[in-house]
């Protein structure tokens, strides 16, 4: 009597989640979405505060203090980044996106005013954990993990996927990527880094990604135009401002894509000569940065060594 084994093949899910698609390519014996589609539930009933019945909306809200593993992870993960970018990366903003008008509230363009007082209830000094219960200084204090929630979905159907015997996989979410193995050529995972070339989409490199995780930010994309002026959905916690400047993307490699979502945000926070300083003798994460002359308007790109040796290993 002989015992066949269920065949591997390559299957491809896509979909829209957080109004942003996602591609997730998988070689697999049987089709995972449903278990793809059960993951993303969950994370939307626990992250997302557009969702009126989320786990995040009721603390924001005040009606619950209890979180959930999910958030409890993210925001351990937010303090790391928050306390090594020096505040730049900061989940208490929320209240300064929806008044720049890019949360969930019909914000446009508040007055100094205003943000000095949004101000006064901003900082991750603000909120803590007791154990399950989430702490805040002050009732006002939201939470909004938009920009490392991508990336630890990424890393969730990661998980969910190798714990099915999927060894090669790709997770993609609006833009933040999560790679292990290779793809059904037998070759490592090919990422493109968009040039900041507005809804346009040419490749500035093209990484080859067998493990770990890759994520872009930038401003070049959500913004719009107040009176001449560039709005972008950058906001900085320190001032309460848009910013904007002539940082237009960052992208960060690391060995998980939570990890890169947050730190490509906190780079953009800190601007071009900031993140230079910081990022050029960091061994753990590499960077790339995309800036804009503004003499000659030609795009300026810069790396550290850990991004360069990727893009000389992998694109000779």
């Amino acid at each position: 009597m002989f015992c066949s084994r269920e065949r591997k093949r390559y299957f491809v899910n896509e979909g829209v989640v957080w109004t942003t698609e996602y591609h997730i390519t998988y070689e697999a014996t049987h089709d995972l979405n449903d278990s793809i589609q059960l993951l993303l539930g969950n994370l939307d009933m626990s992250v997302s505060p557009y969702n009126k019945a989320s786990l995040i909306t009721a603390l924001n809200e005040g009606s619950m203090t209890r979180v959930d593993a999910y958030i409890k992870r993210l925001l351990e993960a937010s303090r790391i980044v928050h306390n090594e970018s020096g505040g730049a990366f900061d989940p208490t903003v929320m209240p300064l996106v929806n008044a720049w008008g890019f949360g969930y509230k019909n914000g446009k363009m508040p007055t100094k005013a205003q943000i000095d007082s949004i101000l006064t209830f901003i900082g991750m000094d603000k909120v803590s954990l007791r154990g399950d219960t989430l702490v805040k200084s002050d009732p006002r204090v939201m939470l909004d993990f938009s920009s490392i929630a991508k990336g630890m979905a990424c890393d969730e159907i990661g998980r969910m996927l190798a714990r099915n015997g999927a060894r090669n996989w790709l997770v993609e979410i609006g833009g933040e990527v999560a790679a292990s193995g290779v793809s059904k050529r037998g070759t490592p995972w090919q990422v493109s880094v968009d040039l900041p070339n507005g809804d346009a989409h040419e490749s500035a490199v093209v990484l080859a990604l067998d493990s770990g995780a890759v994520a872009t930010s930038g401003n070049y994309r959500k913004w719009r135009e107040e009176g001449g002026n560039k709005i972008s959905h950058i906001i900085d916690p320190h001032t309460g401002d848009s910013r904007t400047g002539t940082l237009l993307s960052v992208t960060i490699i690391a060995p998980d894509c939570m990890t890169a979502d947050a730190w490509a945000t906190a780079c953009m926070v800190m601007g071009d000569s900031a993140v230079k300083a910081m990022m050029q003798p960091r061994r753990d994460l590499g960077v790339m940065t995309i800036s804009a002359d503004t003499v000659t308007g030609n795009l300026v790109v810069w790396s550290n060594a850990p991004f360069a040796d990727r893009i000389n290993a992998q694109n000779p």
